[in-house]
């Protein structure tokens, strides 16, 4: 009988080792498609509001001046207000606009005083049909 030996034949080893040039050449196809697509995306343009003065103050402003104890007070034409009540806030600045729908109303705050107490007293004045409402964007304790 004859015996077979393994002594001679070679036998190859199994490599465990990742071969990396398949990957590297994934790798410059996709930054040669990238680097050719780039230039091509056009980026969106983003148009924020701005906050300017205008050039000339209306003749006659209702301010409301929601203080830090979140209590309300109407301004007229920047004179010293009186102390109204929210659920009365929208009646009365309708009544100091005079049937005149443009008269700007302008809610001014303290910066302590909670953003939902500004949002109720804007809903109140959108809900009464006031039309032109704007913000103050400075201190209102500060008499501004």
């Amino acid at each position: 009988m004859a015996s077979v030996s393994h002594r001679g034949s070679t036998r190859r080893r199994t490599i465990n080792e990742i071969n990396m040039v398949p990957f590297i050449d994934v790798m410059l196809v996709l930054l040669i498609i990238f680097m050719v697509t780039a230039p091509l995306i056009t980026t969106g343009v983003v148009d924020l509001p701005s906050v300017g003065k205008s050039q000339q103050r209306p003749e006659h402003v209702v301010e409301v001046v929601v203080g830090g104890d979140e209590k309300l007070r109407l301004r007229i034409d920047g004179k010293d207000g009186t102390p109204v009540a929210l659920r009365d806030v929208a009646a009365k600045v309708r009544d100091l606009q005079a049937g005149n729908a443009n008269t700007p109303v302008v809610i001014s705050a303290d910066r302590s005083v909670k953003y939902e107490a500004v949002v109720k007293v804007m809903d109140s004045l959108q809900r009464a049909g006031v039309l032109r409402v704007g913000l103050s964007v400075k201190n209102a304790a500060a008499g501004n």
